[in-house]
């Protein structure tokens, strides 16, 4: 089971730290990215890294901001948030990439426990 954590309450402009890990195996080989959903939206792609770590894509609205990495060795996915904006508010999910588009959440066939992000004004 893949379980996101790190979230919490951030002002405009601060930064948190995401990590997910794997209770029960390891995702070492496999590509993992980060999706959010906010209160009434559909999920959305944040950021997305290869099991390599060398193939990294993020959003348009979070590029810049936000860094994905992951520790294979330490069998751990990280979304690094910086500038955060009270837009980015909602709840983040890892999730492991089975086949197709990188950026759709359908592509993606095992997903963990979210972790709430909110960022006030």
């Amino acid at each position: 089971q893949l379980q996101a954590s790190g979230g919490g309450l951030v002002q405009a402009g601060g930064s948190l730290r995401l990590s997910c890990t794997a209770s029960d195996g390891t995702f070492s080989s496999d590509d993992m990215g980060w999706f959010r959903q906010a209160p009434g939206k559909e999920r959305e792609f944040v950021a997305f890294i290869s099991r390599s770590g060398f193939g990294k894509y993020y959003a348009a609205s979070v590029k810049g901001r936000f860094t994905i990495s992951r520790d294979n060795a330490d069998n751990t996915i990280y979304l690094q948030m910086n500038s955060l904006k009270p837009e980015d508010t909602a709840v983040y999910y890892c999730a492991r990439r089975l086949s197709g588009p990188y950026n759709t959440a359908r592509s993606y066939d095992y997903w963990g426990q979210g972790t709430q992000v909110t960022v006030s004004s």
